[in-house]
């Protein structure tokens, strides 16, 4: 199965940033410059950059273009918990709404971060989560397809966790979580009930099991007067 154009264009920015080609701070071209070089509409282009901003590669910048991030400092936080774990223990109901949920072949990040073998492919899907029906985040999952290849698609998005424990008989162990700021996009405003441009943590998060093995890649967007980080020493 071919991968979506925007995630080639994806894999090529990310070989191109990690080859050198622009360095840390440095100006990528524009949209339009790069929709002409790779032949494709500036939607298609929009989207494969956007992944990459997700995914803390790349960061727009109002008026001045888009940049290669610098490195951020990394603050580690508490292990793997559910959005519904979490949820429930503050007296809220958590709800969610799926608004993709399809196989395919993983971007080079997403192969990375979860160690997948070649011809691997991964469950990719993009949620709402709902706190007492108010919108709280906008999150998009990445896991690998042989995990949960014996689950349905309830199973997976009412309380993933607690499928894989329950069913699977996975436990979870730790996480690597990077949390930083952005503006929203006018389609994340949108998902999330805000102005565009308002203001977003975003989290990136690395999931493991018990043994160490990497089993979920989420790129998690929140509204940031909803939603709060706090670490515990």
């Amino acid at each position: 199965m071919e991968s979506p154009v925007y995630i080639q264009i994806h894999n090529q920015l990310k070989k191109d940033i990690e080859a050198g080609k622009w360095s840390i701070g440095d100006r990528i071209p524009s949209e339009r410059e790069l929709a002409l070089n790779f032949e494709v509409s500036r939607m298609t282009l929009r989207q494969a950059v956007q992944t990459l901003v997700d995914e803390g590669i790349l960061e727009r910048r109002i008026g001045a273009g888009t940049y290669v991030a610098n490195r951020k400092v990394q603050e580690k936080m508490s292990g793997v918990t559910s959005f519904t774990d979490l949820m429930t223990a503050q007296g809220k109901t958590p709800s969610s709404k799926t608004i993709s949920f399809h196989i395919a072949n993983p971007s080079l990040s997403e192969s990375e971060k979860l160690q997948l073998k070649d011809g691997e492919q991964v469950l990719r899907m993009e949620r709402i989560r709902y706190a007492d029906n108010v919108p709280i985040c906008f999150e998009v999952a990445t896991v690998p397809q042989s995990l949960v290849a014996d689950f349905s698609k309830a199973e997976i998005t009412s309380s993933f966790y607690k499928t894989l424990e329950e069913k699977g008989g996975y436990q979870m162990g730790g996480a690597q979580q990077t949390v930083s700021a952005q503006l929203a996009s006018e389609r994340i405003a949108e998902y999330l009930d805000i102005k565009r441009n308002g203001s977003i943590l975003r989290l990136r998060q690395v999931s493991f099991l018990n043994d160490g093995t990497p089993f979920e890649y989420v790129r998690t967007q929140y509204v940031g007067e909803r939603f709060e980080f706090y670490l515990e020493r």
